[in-house]
Parts: structure tokens; sequence; C-alpha cells
């Protein structure tokens, strides 16, 4: 976990020049992934709705959704992220949401409050479309016993919208 915190402070120190230089509009992003992949324990295919937008407070920028389950789960949810540019067409962005899942038939989470953490790396088309992968986890951050959180990898491809 220490050598995955310093990439990733590394990332974000490369990146951060470049971080002022691209204007991003607005974007709906459509995903899907393999949801709780890594555990093989209720197993689903996931499809999620974003809508990001272009502008924010300081460099995190709003963004909110929806996901659900090919076994009944849902989790809505809102957050902030943070676009970190690398040239011009390499996107990489972690962002963070607290939402609301329900369990239908799916994986029990225990807790109807909980966290998602994502990192996403995308390909920027010059139109600002992208093509990305992302890895996330969703947890009730100990909030409801137990905590058996959830990984997804997701394929994403993101929209400019006016």
């Amino acid at each position: 976990m220490h050598r995955i915190s310093n990439l990733f402070l590394l990332i974000i120190l490369l990146c951060t020049n470049s971080f002022a230089q691209i204007n991003d509009p607005k974007l709906i992003a459509v995903s899907g992934s393999s949801f709780d992949f890594n555990k093989k324990v209720n197993t689903a295919f996931e499809f999620r709705v974003e809508y990001r937008h272009d502008k924010g407070w300081w460099k995190v920028r709003p963004f909110a959704g929806a996901m659900v389950t090919s076994d009944g789960s849902s989790y809505f949810f809102a957050g902030g992220l943070v676009n970190f540019f690398i040239g011009e067409h390499f996107v990489i962005t972690p962002s963070f949401a607290p939402g609301i899942y329900f369990k239908g038939t799916g994986k029990d989470l225990y807790f109807p409050l909980e966290f998602r953490s994502q990192i996403e790396i995308a390909y920027r088309f010059k139109n600002s479309a992208r093509i990305g992968a992302s890895f996330g986890h969703i947890s009730n951050a100990s909030l409801g016993p137990p905590n058996p959180g959830v990984e997804y990898l997701a394929g994403t491809i993101a929209f400019p919208i006016n």
C-alpha cells in the first residue's frame, strides 16, 4: 500500500504543472465493470452512468452518478474528482463519492451509506471524449459491522456535452 501511495504522489507532482493547461468540458461517462472481481463473492456485471461537471472549487470538480448490477444492487452517489493531465491526451482521475447502496439480491455491504474511491486512467481525444479504465473500491468505512467492501474493474467511455 505504501508503494501505491508513493506512486500516486509522484503522478500528482508530475502532472500538476500541466493541470491548468487543459480546459475540459462537462462529460457524461458510461462504464461497465466486473463487480467484486477479486473476492468473487456475489460477482456481477455493473453498469454506471456519471455526470462530470466542468467547473469546481479549486481543482476539485463535482460529479454524480448511479450504478446498477446484474443482480439488482444499486448505488447512487455524488462527490469530487480531480483531473491530472499528462500531456494533451492522457488523464488520470482520482475520485471520491459517498452514496446510498441498495443490496437488491446482490452483495450485502451491511450499511446503506457507502463510500466509493476510484482511480481512472483514460485517453482523451481532440474533441474531449475519453476512453479509459478504472479501479474502484466501495466500502462502508466500518460504519456497519462487518465491512466487506467490494472492488471493481471498469471500462469507461466519456462524451463531452454542452
